[in-house]
């Protein structure tokens, strides 16, 4: 089977205060149709700036320098002009940010939104967009789509944020999406809501899942593979079977110990 996503040898940079600092150090993984990572580690570790590669979404500075390969259906995204890239940010891969006040617009209503995301990649307009929106909100569980479809962000509370932030990711029906870390703001009962809505997302839509956290009971309950992390490098890689049962680092053994 030929991986949706291959991410090969990935090596990156930061410049910082004239210091040359390493942050990711040969990165390699694969994602296959379907399919839910997890990448797990300490704050620091790397899977963040892992995650933002895969679209090209680190700021420079402190990017200094990037190296390696990220091969999404024939094409190495770190070679494809950014032209062509936008056309695959959103509409092929999605990005869900950690924290939805800041991703989102504040003077714009959810509806309003979702609808560019719509009116850009899937050329939707008129009452079929409208309707488009309140079906996405119902989707993600959204109490009352049809009136929230008017709320702005800060009307809403923090697991429905993340919901909105959930059906914008999900309104071009990408192949893969890109969570990093969406449940770490929320509390306890909000964040097993959010992570049931994940695993039922990636099986009704067959969509394959990156799904970024520093919590490994996290990785536990919804994924299939598991990246564990540490200082840029990676230090286990497999099925979430074979990595919780024969982990080969003290460090995923130390992570696993706390679950």
């Amino acid at each position: 089977m030929t991986p949706l996503l291959e991410v090969k040898h990935l090596s990156i940079d930061f410049k910082l205060n004239d210091q040359i600092i390493p942050i990711l150090k040969d990165i390699s993984f694969t994602l296959n149709k379907g399919e839910t990572l997890g990448i797990v580690g300490e704050s620091g570790s790397g899977k963040t700036v892992t995650v933002q590669s895969i679209l090209r979404l680190i700021p420079k500075p402190p990017l200094y320098r990037i190296s390696g390969e990220i091969w999404f259906k024939q094409q190495d995204l770190l070679q494809l002009p950014l032209s062509d890239l936008r056309r695959i940010r959103g509409q092929k891969i999605a990005y869900i940010f950690q924290e939805p006040m800041t991703a989102l617009n504040p003077v714009l209503t959810i509806g309003e939104q979702i609808s560019e995301m719509l009116k850009e990649h899937q050329k939707i307009k008129g009452s079929d967009l409208k309707e488009k929106v309140i079906e996405l909100l119902y989707e993600t569980g959204i109490p009352s789509p049809e009136l929230r479809v008017n709320n702005y962000p800060h009307e809403l509370s923090g697991g429905m944020r993340q919901r909105a932030m959930i059906a914008m990711a999900l309104s071009c029906d990408p192949e893969i999406l890109l969570a990093d870390e969406p449940t770490t703001a929320l509390d306890v009962t909000i964040q097993a809501q959010i992570l049931d809505l994940f695993q039922k997302i990636a099986r009704d839509r067959g969509m394959a899942v990156i799904f970024v956290t520093h919590d490994l009971s996290v990785i536990a309950e919804i994924a299939n593979q598991v990246l564990v992390m540490k200082s840029g490098t990676i230090m286990d890689y497999g099925d979430i079977f074979t990595v919780f049962d024969h982990p080969t680092s003290d460090y995923t053994k130390q992570l696993l110990a706390f679950i």
